[in-house]
């Protein structure tokens, strides 16, 4: 009877590892980051064609850079443009990451090579008014706006893609003269 007892403890005793080992074998999900922005106001009276940033676009820059800097992002992703680049060169200099060039044109390759290359990482993008939108769709995600308009340069698009699962995408403004909080569009179906 002891012998008994002392096999039906052993087993219970193995039981209960079981799950405690099981768990160590999985790989816990990779939960990539993802923030979009467009660059900050622009200056269209200097020169029209390649347009720098006015003051307020600069000071836009500045709250970039102390919103995301503690996020540590490990890439910068910019377009070719004066004003895309130094949206982002005071958070590039703050963690010491060089902005790489992007075709914004090919947002369906940038997506692709966000998801393969960064996984579990944080990346920063910034683009333009008609450019962000379908790099959200490129990368799963509904995009939480109709549209960007002109005047619309406080939106911070934050992008989180799970294995397994729908990308989450959330809208905030950020910076100077940023409106308020963004209402969730109504859902479309796809």
């Amino acid at each position: 009877m002891l012998t008994g007892l002392a096999v039906l403890m052993g087993s219970s005793a193995c039981q209960a590892q079981m799950p405690a080992a099981a768990g160590k074998g999985r790989a816990k999900a990779s939960l990539t980051t993802i923030y979009l922005m467009r660059h900050g106001e622009k200056d269209t009276i200097g020169n029209p064609a390649d347009p720098a940033l006015t003051a307020v676009g600069q000071a836009r820059a500045q709250a970039l850079r102390q919103l995301l800097a503690r996020k540590r992002p490990t890439a910068i992703f910019t377009t070719d443009t004066k004003r895309t680049r130094a949206t982002v060169a005071p958070l590039a200099a703050a963690v010491k990451v060089e902005p790489e060039v992007y075709n914004a044109r090919e947002t369906t390759a940038l997506a692709q090579r966000l998801r393969r290359d960064y996984l579990g990482k944080t990346v920063v993008v910034v683009g333009h008014s008609n450019t962000l939108l379908p790099l959200i769709e490129s990368l799963g995600g509904t995009p939480p706006v109709e549209e960007i308009g002109d005047n619309e340069y406080d939106y911070l698009f934050t992008v989180r893609i799970a294995e397994g699962v729908l990308p989450v995408v959330e809208v905030r403004g950020y910076g100077p003269e940023r409106k308020v909080e963004v209402a969730p569009k109504a859902s479309r179906l796809r």
